[in-house]
Order: structure tokens, then C-alpha cells, then sequence
């Protein structure tokens, strides 16, 4: 488990340190929006390791996140729950990335897997995360999670 938590770290340090040379805004949409979805994807990884460092690292300072329950959060308080949460797995699909210049917006669905109080949960939402380039890399400014009932 720690190895996997290794390699996430060493791949979000990698974005970071290429990132002005590699994904600079001189680069077109597609560049942009290729490096929005593997941050994306970092972000799962290093939710269902419970890696607060990488997660600190995607995440803006200013975060502000909406949970599913429609809980508003900093980015402190996104990290604690994180921290208190034993979530197993996130999964996400159909990923759109639409890219403005400076700004990406980023749409799709998830399947979370966690426990609590023992008990299996397994949670299907729709989410949308903002995204600023900000000194050489893209962080995460924003994020807004809905329940899809089944």
C-alpha cells in the first residue's frame, strides 16, 4: 500500500516540476485538459490511500468542496474527513474537460466505495471540480459532488 502511495506522490511531484515546461497554457486544450483528467485520477488514488499529502498538493489553498450531503467544506475540513473516512475505492466515468483558457472545468460521475460502522456503502454521484493554472501547475479550486439514487 505504501508503494502505491510512493509512486502517486513521485508522479504529482513530476506534474509539478514539468509543469511549466511540459503543460504550460502556451499548450493547446487537449494538452490541458489530458493533464486536468490525470490529476483527476490522482485524485482518486490518493483519496482511497488516504494520502493527505497528495491530496494537499492538487488542492488550492481557497478550496471550497460541496460534498454529496451537501456539506460545505475547506479545504482543512475535506482533508480531515478524508482522514476519518475509510474509503475503499473511487471510480469515475465520462470525464469531461472543457478548458478556458486559465480555468478547467471538469464533469462526470463516481462510484465510491467506503465503510462506516463496519457497514459496506457504496455511493453514485455526479460531480464538477474547477481548475485554475496557477504559478506553472493546475490545482483544484472548487468541487461539488450530487447523489445519484439508484
Amino acid at each position: 500500500m505504501k508503494s502505491h502511495a510512493a509512486r502517486l506522490v513521485c508522479l504529482l511531484v513530476l506534474f509539478a516540476t514539468l509543469g511549466s515546461w511540459v503543460w504550460a497554457q502556451s499548450d493547446d486544450d487537449v494538452s490541458a485538459g489530458t493533464k486536468i483528467l490525470a490529476l483527476e485520477h490522482a485524485w482518486n488514488q490518493a483519496e482511497a490511500l488516504g494520502d493527505l499529502r497528495a491530496l494537499d498538493a492538487l488542492f488550492d489553498n481557497a478550496l471550497l468542496y460541496v460534498d454529496y450531503d451537501g456539506q460545505l467544506m475547506t479545504k482543512a475540513e475535506f482533508l480531515s474527513q478524508v482522514k476519518s473516512t475509510h474509503v475503499q475505492q473511487v471510480v469515475t466515468q465520462s470525464m469531461t474537460v472543457h478548458v478556458f483558457g486559465q480555468t478547467a472545468i471538469v464533469s462526470g460521475t463516481y462510484q465510491s466505495s467506503e465503510r462506516k460502522n463496519g457497514k459496506p456503502i457504496v455511493r453514485h454521484g455526479r460531480f464538477i471540480d474547477t481548475w485554475i493554472y496557477k504559478d506553472s501547475t493546475w490545482v483544484c479550486v472548487a468541487a461539488q459532488a450530487t447523489p445519484i439514487p439508484r
